[in-house]
């Protein structure tokens, strides 16, 4: 209640500054460089949508670690020390940075991790403190894309299972329960930071795996190239949690309509702009879920995808 409060107070500052002839100034934080900021596209074009014209009637404040997340936490208090009208936290990984930042300042935040545990919001429902937004998590996803990936290739037996710990989510234990159902072997690799992904992927060659699962985040999405090039070099089927993945020469991907998502971000931060508490605006789950196939990917790892899973899919690169 503290934290929405003086939310609200900043709030009220901030409308009026804005209404003084100066405009609203988003706090940005990026985990990556600044080529990884086309991520963004679905956020600028909802906002640019909604009538926000940047430098004119609002203005993007960023700072970027380059992959380094040592660096997270003092860019995002130098972000807050400019005192913005919102901080944004694109990023699991990036949000508690945020959160521990901007105690008194409005959020918004597009995360695939969930809120609750991040500390973020009391329930996705009433999140009751000073940040809003949208989650791309939801129960039983994790399960789902391992089911996915034995049904497309039923001779795996020994997945390597990509995650980062800071990156707070259910999906290791729902993808552990599905294992055991499935007769698969999970192999846990976890990633928190990029000097940390080499000895994983040494792991995984060691342990002769036959397939990768990638739980997505910031920190996963700026390293794909590596880890999708470490697949195709070993030719191993890989699933990640979107589109990007099958895209970038995966084997599939599952989950939501991601563009889509934080493409929604943009109608949080207008209403906020307008008026409304975070503190009162519901999270929002995504409803909408796709499965993508990589048939390329399919020929170069020399096996068929069954024609009859092939229907089912949403999305099918050639």
């Amino acid at each position: 209640m503290l934290g929405g409060t003086a939310a609200a107070l900043l709030l009220r500052g901030a409308n009026a500054q804005t209404r003084g002839g100066l405009p609203p100034r988003l706090g940005i934080l990026r985990y990556g460089g600044q080529p990884t900021d086309a991520a963004l596209g679905p956020f600028l074009a909802g906002m640019s949508a909604l009538g926000y014209v940047e430098g004119k009637t609002i203005i993007y404040d960023y700072r970027h670690a380059d992959n380094d997340e040592s660096r997270l936490s003092s860019l995002a208090a130098e972000l807050v020390a400019t005192k913005p009208t919102i901080m944004m936290a694109f990023g699991g990984d990036i949000a508690p940075y945020v959160r521990d930042a901007a105690k008194n300042f409005p959020i918004v935040f597009s995360v695939s991790a969930d809120p609750v545990k991040l500390g973020l919001v009391a329930s996705l429902s009433r999140p009751q403190r000073n940040a809003t937004g949208v989650t791309f998590l939801h129960d039983e996803l994790g399960s789902k894309r391992l089911q996915f990936l034995k049904e497309a290739v039923p001779r795996i037996s020994h997945v390597a299972f990509l995650w980062n710990p800071n990156h707070l989510d259910n999906e290791l234990g729902d993808t552990q329960r599905a294992a055991k159902s499935l007769g698969v072997e999970l192999l846990s690799l976890p990633v928190r930071t990029v000097d940390e992904l080499s000895p994983a992927l040494d792991r995984a060659t060691a342990a002769q795996v036959d397939s990768i699962y990638v739980v997505t985040s910031t920190l996963m999405v700026n390293l794909m190239p590596r880890i999708v090039g470490y697949a195709d070099e070993r030719a191993l089927p890989l699933i990640g949690g979107w589109g990007a993945w099958a895209s970038a020469g995966g084997l599939m991907s599952y989950g939501p309509d991601v563009d889509l998502m934080v493409r929604r971000t943009a109608v949080y931060v207008d209403k906020i702009l307008k008026g409304a508490q975070p503190s009162d605006l519901p999270v929002e789950q995504p409803t909408k879920f796709l499965l993508t196939i990589n048939l390329k990917a399919a020929k170069a790892l020399n096996f068929a995808i069954p024609e009859s899973f092939l229907i089912g899919a949403d999305q099918v690169i050639d």
